[in-house]
């Protein structure tokens, strides 16, 4: 009797430890726009998402994603602490990708400067937030405007940003991994929702 019990304390525990990761990648969506982000983006899962706000309009919810190890990290943070921990944790990430879903219409030029005007304070080479904005206008201007679902995705690694545009690849703007994430992570970030998503679905 007493092993039996064992065996399903055993169980239960494993089961419990299987789905509080799971929870993690589980998908989601914006609350604020109902916009829905899938669990995986490749290999990496999905850890929180949120809205990014101008005044009353909604312009856009984010989905960011990133790997096992910054999840891992994570999850035995005490939530106090979880806000500085995620964000250390994805920046010497390998990789993590900002999926920005529009809720709004924005114009190619309007969307292009907005995203740089964010990052320009956070990075020391201002070269590089030119090609960074380059790339973003070139891709949303192909297609006239940043209309309602309209997906732009950041691929941010040590390579540097990679810019595509409705799975259209753009091109990759170099350095600045760091600094694009900041835009999402740091304390004066342009989305709270997300960064407080992240803590709540990543934190045992």
């Amino acid at each position: 009797m007493a092993k039996t019990i064992t065996v399903l304390s055993l169980l239960a525990a494993a089961l419990g430890s299987f789905y509080s990761v799971d929870a993690a990648a589980a998908a989601l969506v914006d609350s604020a726009t109902k916009i829905n982000f899938e669990d995986k983006l490749g290999d990496l899962s999905l850890f929180g998402v949120g809205v990014r706000k101008k005044g009353p309009i909604k312009v856009y919810s984010v989905g960011m994603y990133s790997g096992e190890d910054a999840r891992e990290s994570i999850a035995s943070t005490p939530k106090s602490d979880a806000l500085s921990t995620l964000s250390k944790s994805i920046t010497v990430s390998n990789e993590t990708s900002f999926v920005l879903k529009m809720n709004f219409k924005v114009g190619a030029e309007k969307m292009a400067a907005a995203i740089a005007e964010s990052v320009n304070p956070r990075a020391s080479n201002k070269a590089q937030v030119e090609t960074l904005k380059k790339l973003i206008l070139d891709g949303v201007a192909a297609k006239g405007a940043a209309t309602p679902g309209t997906t732009l995705q950041f691929d941010c690694s040590d390579e540097g940003v990679k810019v595509s545009v409705d799975g259209n690849e753009i091109g990759v703007a170099p350095g600045l991994k760091e600094a694009f994430c900041e835009i999402y992570l740091d304390d004066k970030c342009v989305s709270p929702a997300l960064r407080n998503s992240c803590v709540e679905n990543c934190c045992n």
